[in-house]
């Protein structure tokens, strides 16, 4: 199947507001997932730093939000709150050095197919391309800690999976699109599944 990556527009949005619940059901939560509003305000802000996966005929296949942050605000590595500034993006920055990806939703019908590896290609022309921009960097959630919390910290598990002896969903698949891990950032956003804990990753070109 053909995978297109277009930018994210307002004729995107109410299918992109449900494909969060279909991305990030429970126990994630809904609190945390994006309104209209929020879309609106990225498309705003930051608007080729919005992509929208689609199939030929238009249906939309998966969704990533991008911001633009500081050098700063990039080496602090504090919580989700404090560097993206919530659902508004508050701390954007036109000149920012690091594309910080926000977020990343593949439709359940449409994984396995390379809908999330085409958003990432995506990401990272964006940052080769685009004035100033010297990395693309996140903060990876791991939701493959949950069977492990009783016997790992969450900073000891990432470190299983980086090394290979676990495999976790949504961390294994980004390190082996070649980003590497920085380090552990406990208490990055309430996420029951992380243990509230994020993989700080970078890509440079």
């Amino acid at each position: 199947m053909t995978v297109r990556v277009v930018p994210l527009q307002g004729c995107h949005l109410e299918a992109a507001v449900e494909l969060q619940r279909l991305a990030f059901p429970p126990p994630f939560d809904e609190e945390l997932l994006w309104k209209a509003e929020h879309l609106l305000r990225h498309i705003a802000l930051f608007p080729n730093g919005q992509f929208a996966a689609e199939t030929e005929d238009g249906t939309l296949m998966g969704t990533c939000s991008n911001t633009r942050i500081t050098e700063d605000n990039w080496s602090a590595h504090q919580n989700w709150d404090t560097t993206v500034g919530g659902p508004f993006l508050t701390t954007y920055d036109p000149n920012g050095s690091t594309l910080y990806g926000l977020d990343i939703s593949v439709h359940p019908a449409f994984r396995r197919m390379g809908v999330g590896r085409a958003l990432y290609r995506a990401r990272f022309d964006l940052v080769s391309r685009e004035t100033g921009l010297v990395r693309y960097g996140t903060a990876c959630r791991v939701p493959g800690y949950a069977p492990h919390r009783s016997t790992l910290n969450p900073e000891a598990y990432i470190q299983e999976v980086v090394q290979g002896t676990f495999s976790d969903p949504t961390l294994t698949p980004l390190l082996k699109m070649g980003l590497t891990y920085l380090e552990t950032i406990a208490d990055y956003m309430e996420d029951e599944e992380s243990g509230n804990a994020a993989a700080m990753l970078e890509w440079k070109p």
